[in-house]
């Protein structure tokens, strides 16, 4: 048997997967449980996540003592908390429970949330709320991620390798630590206004240079495609007929004459010289005729369906067809003189 061990580097061991990630078991801490105190975590979530929550709440119990992790819904805070016990054996275990009740309260399906409990995915919550003010322009922008049919999120899914949720203010990513940062990437650059067709043909290229093997060392800027910003010409407002009316207008050299002011109007109407009482009795008044006229506007309205329609002139099945025969001999004469 030939040994592969180099004498010269002894690092040099080409056997073993160096930056395979190793499963913790309980063997590995012979100590017992590693942590001298009780460490927890409380996540809060939303009112319309607690039948969901409480449906499944068995199956988060039995996948987080596997792990020697205590779970607890408390659906009068509406909240959920995750903590040691004696046995508990691996230390990132409480991290991981944490992450998995984060994305159970962000709207993630338990079976995609659970994976997070493995070595080698990871999770992260990107907040979009505050990148843009205009919630029509949010919206727009938080719709771009989805694309038509939910199409650019699958092509972002399979280029990245991750799992991807848009739900309100939040969009919450699960898969390797490398997806993850370009999501994040995509994400933020969409709410500032790039659209992810940009960043999903560089990810495609990037793909495609990563499995040849002679550019592994070289500079791949080249081979990305630059996009230049554009200044999109953008459509004039329509012109109304009050702003042709304002340029028909001759030109005076002389200001318009002076409005007259609101007390002025009061006292030519006698407002002015009214009673605090009788002046709210006019205000009563007043509304009072508008509620009456629009309440005979809408009673016209509600009559309307239920006026009948206008009857056709009955004709008796004989008069009928009386009138068919007249009309086919006027359409034979007619023809017989058009043959002549």
């Amino acid at each position: 048997m030939v040994s592969t061990h180099n004498k010269d580097k002894p690092w040099d061991t080409p056997d073993i997967d160096k930056w395979a990630i190793q499963p913790f078991k309980p063997e590995d801490n012979a100590s017992g449980s590693p942590f001298l105190e009780e460490s927890s975590f409380v996540t809060l979530f939303p009112k319309y996540r607690e039948n969901y929550l409480r449906q499944v709440q068995k199956e988060v119990e039995t996948a987080l003592s596997k792990q020697g992790i205590e779970y607890v819904l408390n659906l009068v805070e509406g909240s959920m908390t995750v903590k040691t016990t004696l046995k508990t054996y691996d230390p990132a275990a409480i991290l991981k429970a944490r992450d998995l009740i984060k994305l159970l309260a962000r709207s993630v399906p338990l079976p995609q949330a659970l994976r997070i409990l493995e070595d080698d995915v990871a999770c992260d919550v990107i907040k979009i709320g505050n990148f843009v003010s205009n919630k029509e322009r949010f919206v727009k922008r938080r719709q771009r991620l989805l694309g038509p049919n939910g199409n650019t999120l699958k092509a972002l899914e399979l280029l990245t390798k991750c799992y991807i949720l848009v739900q309100g203010n939040t969009v919450s990513a699960m898969g390797p630590f490398k997806g993850l940062k370009e999501v994040r990437r995509v994400v933020e650059d969409c709410m500032k206004n790039v659209h992810p067709i940009y960043h999903i043909k560089e990810l495609m290229i990037k793909r495609e240079l990563a499995q040849k093997p002679e550019l592994a060392e070289e500079d791949w800027s080249r081979f990305l495609p630059q996009f230049k910003k554009r200044n999109v010409a953008r459509k004039k407002p329509k012109k109304s007929k009050a702003d042709d009316e304002k340029k028909k207008k001759a030109y005076t050299p002389f200001p318009p004459s002076q409005q007259p002011r609101k007390v002025d109007l009061q006292i030519e109407s006698g407002e002015y010289f009214l009673s605090k009482t009788e002046k709210e009795r006019r205000k009563q008044e007043e509304k009072k005729e508008k509620r009456e006229a629009a309440k005979v506007e809408k009673d016209k309205e509600r009559a309307k369906d239920f006026v009948a329609p206008k009857e056709a002139d009955y004709v008796s099945t004989t008069e009928r067809s009386k009138k068919e025969k007249k009309d086919k001999k006027r359409k034979r004469a007619a023809d017989d003189e058009g043959d002549e």
